[in-house]
């Protein structure tokens, strides 16, 4: 396989990743006992350099913030995917830094989170790591001069 196609895989799934947790990272389950706390982050207020916040609002903040890093992500990904060879070889520190970044959104979603998110960061991170592999291994040579 190409680097572009790791990188056109991986777009759609941060796009599905940033579309999944957008809608579900306020969605608790009932059976999770969770509603009296849900209750209090959304009623105390306290006063954050001059803002009237709540936690509710810091959780909506960081919930929200990761769903457009993720999108961002997916259009970077999809991006990367239509360069050309030659230009992806000179640009592997970003693909390198791309796919550590999904290593470290990996270890902090195995430490932290569940089999959805789970899986998601490592499949992203395994075609990221993929692309960026094969972006320095497929540069095309030069015609030598003969």
């Amino acid at each position: 396989m190409k680097a572009s196609m790791f990188y056109r895989i991986a777009a759609v799934l941060l796009l599905l990743f940033a579309v999944g947790h957008t809608l579900g990272f306020r969605q608790p389950d009932p059976a999770w006992g969770v509603d009296a706390l849900l209750a209090s982050m959304r009623s105390i207020h306290f006063d954050v350099l001059g803002s009237n916040r709540t936690y509710w609002d810091l959780f909506l903040a960081a919930g929200f913030s990761v769903g457009v890093f993720y999108l961002f992500a997916a259009i970077l990904a999809w991006q990367l995917g239509g360069l050309p060879l030659a230009t992806l070889a000179l640009m592997r520190g970003t693909g390198w830094a791309f796919a550590l970044c999904f290593a470290a959104i990996t270890v902090v979603s195995w430490r932290y989170l569940f089999i959805i998110p789970i899986a998601f960061s490592i499949a992203i991170t395994l075609c990221l790591t993929a692309a960026a592999w094969l972006s320095a291994k497929q540069v095309p040579t030069p015609p030598s001069r003969a």
